[in-house]
């Protein structure tokens, strides 16, 4: 199975302030579905707020740079059709168009991660 990043821009989210308690429901109901079906890797909302940029000599710089990310959510799914299908679930829980990108797989990485998630 391969893992997909579903993320939002930090602006596209632009309901109403109101809302907000139904778009939350809406999205942890969505979070638990993913969860039952076994597709949710992890996912969160992201502060707004400036970026730091870490070098490769070490200096810090602080952003903004002139897109963020809102939110992010991992899902591991058989097929890029799939993950679609998850963003198109998302984007109408939170009311936003979601950009989908599939993880590059590493093996090692992979098999370190079971391990550790089966520790838990």
């Amino acid at each position: 199975m391969a893992r997909y990043l579903i993320s939002f821009d930090d602006g596209w989210m632009d309901f109403p302030e109101e809302d907000f308690p139904d778009v939350s429901k809406a999205a942890h109901e969505l979070v638990q579905e993913a969860k039952d079906a076994g597709v949710w890797v992890y996912g969160a909302g992201l502060n707004s707020q400036r970026a730091s940029i870490v070098a490769t000599d070490g200096t810090v710089t602080d952003g903004p740079l002139p897109e963020a990310i809102g939110g992010f959510t991992l899902v591991e799914v058989p097929s890029r059709e799939e993950a679609l299908a998850c963003a198109a679930k998302i984007a109408v829980a939170c009311r936003c168009a979601q950009e989908v990108r599939e993880i590059g797989f590493d093996p090692e990485l992979d098999a370190m991660l079971r391990q550790a998630g089966s520790r838990r």
